[in-house]
């Protein structure tokens, strides 16, 4: 006699709402394909065009070729910018090898470089607020001459900092921040240097922004949180730090649905599951079929907000 079948336990999913491709991403990945459609194999790219290893293993398998200095590329074939942004020494180089190169920089990231050359030309000395050694980090910090630009990371670097005129100083943000962390540390720049001079509009991208406020809308009814996405990149890591903050029970990043622990869901009723922005919905979706297998699932999608934003690829690649 046939065994009864054992019923599934429930699983309460919540999907965060924006998550996964913001418009900088796409652009970016598209002017590889593109890249690669018009040119031909090999597309040579400099750095991870972001920061997703499904997303640069695709793109290798398509014909890219992933390599972190100029140097290493043949002057006889495409070179791509990533979209974290390079300092302007980068295509200082590929012009002067006579290179044709794409740059696929976010436009968001691009509009910090012109806010920092902008606080430059009008003798600013410029903070930036960020992570060192990040590679937008690195980016911006080479739009200008060496040393011109102070790293801040922490509260405490505040109090460290001494600009030789305090009434003459000016800030801005990687685009990939801690919304909450960033206030804390504008917060202290403000109380410090009251005159300190903003950006026109926040640094820290609608996309960061709008999947970290998406992440605290599911937090309250989710006992755990998956977020999907890559462990150097900064945006997801923020969302795994913003769950946490908001009270999840474990808040934990997976680059794919195979590296989920079954045990991280022992005896949950609720899950919360977000991706971060260079993060394709396909694995999303692998993790919600991996679910699938062991939970009978009831899937509710929180969006406070709605993105409609879209990025222009290059002319050259459209034409």
């Amino acid at each position: 006699m046939d065994a009864t079948p054992v019923a599934k336990p429930s699983l309460k999913v919540l999907l965060a709402s924006p998550r996964g491709f913001c418009a900088g991403v796409d652009r970016a990945i598209q002017i590889v394909e593109k890249a690669i459609e018009k040119y031909g194999a090999p597309v040579y790219v400099r750095h991870e065009i972001v920061h997703n290893r499904f997303v640069v293993d695709r793109l290798k398998a398509m014909g890219a070729v992933f390599v972190e200095e100029t140097s290493e590329c043949p002057v006889d074939r495409p070179i791509i910018f990533s979209a974290h942004g390079v300092p302007k020494s980068v295509p200082a180089e590929a012009r002067e090898r006579q290179m044709l190169y794409l740059d696929a920089t976010c436009p968001l990231v691009s509009k910090v470089h012109v806010e920092a050359q902008r606080h430059h030309q009008h003798g600013r000395e410029i903070v930036l607020i960020g992570h060192k050694g990040h590679p937008e980090v690195v980016g911006t910090m080479g739009q200008l001459p060496e040393g011109v630009v102070k790293l801040i990371e922490t509260v405490e670097d505040v109090a460290t900092f001494t600009p030789k005129d305090p009434m003459n100083v000016a800030f801005v943000t990687q685009t990939t921040l801690s919304v909450d962390d960033t206030a804390h540390i504008i917060e202290a720049l403000q109380t410090r240097f009251p005159g300190i001079s903003t950006p026109h509009k926040e640094d820290i991208c609608y996309a960061t922004t709008n999947r970290q406020e998406a992440v605290k809308a599911i937090a309250e009814a989710s006992e755990v949180l998956l977020v999907v996405g890559s462990p150097n990149s900064s945006n997801s890591v923020r969302l795994v730090e913003v769950g946490k903050r908001a009270g999840v029970r474990g808040a934990y990043l997976i680059d794919k649905a195979a590296e989920m622990k079954d045990e991280w869901l022992d005896g949950i009723s609720s899950l919360g599951i977000t991706a971060g922005a260079s993060a394709p919905e396909l694995l999303v979706q692998e993790l919600i079929e991996r679910l699938a297998t062991r939970f009978d699932l009831t899937i509710e999608e929180v969006a406070p907000t709605r993105e409609t934003v879209r990025f222009k690829l290059p002319r050259v690649l459209t034409a």
